[in-house]
């Protein structure tokens, strides 16, 4: 499947695309705060754009491990300004939340995507996605609720658990009416995986490729490149590109990246590369 239709947008998945994260939270893992003023968000935007995004993903739950789950109220007071804005900028805009009342509302105002972690498993969230039949959806694998998932993940086979996982959560939405065409599914990276699970991932991407869906990955800054470099969560752009580019080279389509400019640079050396066609000029 080559294109992700959106509300607004056939996300054409011919080669990789950039999603850029824009955080409207005190407390994410590695920007929490930096963008919590919606000004600042909305510049962050503005920014991304600048850089090369492609997709912007705008949250206001902090999911990292042991985060406070905000109440919708909370959350829609953070994103909808943000919301309303990147509307405005031309490309498709992704809401990254698990609370049916904040998708509600942002489907209502036109956002293209609902990106969410638990997949549309809370009450209600589904009915939501059904009830607008043109947006996007993303699902992505987690093992328990970000407050406790990684306590101890356990797996038999992490890879075909999340395989059979995201297989069964794209069924229940085409058992409902939604296009296969606007569902793309995540592994979800470091929810709920130690660094083992999360390398056997990427390892072995191609398997969860069977499934016919898109793949969007998200290893932008998180904990087990930490692990394997020993660098801070602000000192992980390099081996964060890296990722990318070796999950690209593994079929993913979306890459979900906090460092787009560095992301979008590498792709353009990697497409060079890889289309032998490609007329380079001096």
């Amino acid at each position: 499947m080559t294109t992700w239709r959106t509300t607004r947008f056939a996300i054409d998945l011919g080669e990789p695309r950039v999603m850029g994260i824009v955080n409207v939270t005190p407390d994410s893992f590695s920007d929490g705060g930096q963008y919590a003023d919606a000004a600042n968000a909305i510049a962050h935007c503005n920014t991304l754009l600048r850089e090369g995004a492609h997709i912007l993903d705008i949250g206001g739950e902090s999911t990292r491990p042991g985060a406070r789950k905000p109440s919708a109220e909370e959350e829609l007071q953070r994103v909808l300004p943000v919301l309303r804005h990147a509307l405005t900028l031309g490309v498709p805009v992704s809401v990254d939340t698990s609370q049916p009342l904040v998708m509600r509302v942002a489907l209502d105002l036109g956002v293209d995507i609902v990106n969410d972690v638990r997949a549309l498993r809370c009450d209600g969230a589904l009915d939501v996605l059904v009830g607008h039949p043109s947006a996007g959806v993303c699902l992505m694998h987690m093992q328990g609720e970000p407050g406790t998932m990684q306590v101890t993940p356990t797996y038999v086979d992490i890879v075909a658990e999340v395989r059979e996982f995201l297989a069964a959560r794209r069924a229940a939405l085409c058992a409902r009416g939604i296009a296969a065409d606007r569902i793309v599914i995540d592994p979800g990276i470091g929810f709920g995986k130690t660094v083992a699970h999360n390398l056997a991932l990427l390892r072995c991407q191609r398997e969860l490729l069977s499934l016919g869906a898109p793949l969007l990955v998200g290893w932008s800054r998180k904990s087990t490149l930490g692990v394997l470099t020993g660098r801070g969560v602000h000192e992980r752009q390099a081996v964060s590109v890296a990722a990318a580019l070796l999950a690209v080279q593994r079929g993913a389509r979306v890459v979900r990246v906090h460092d787009v400019a560095a992301t979008v640079d590498a792709f353009s050396l990697w497409r060079a590369v890889e289309d032998s066609n490609e007329a380079i000029q001096p």
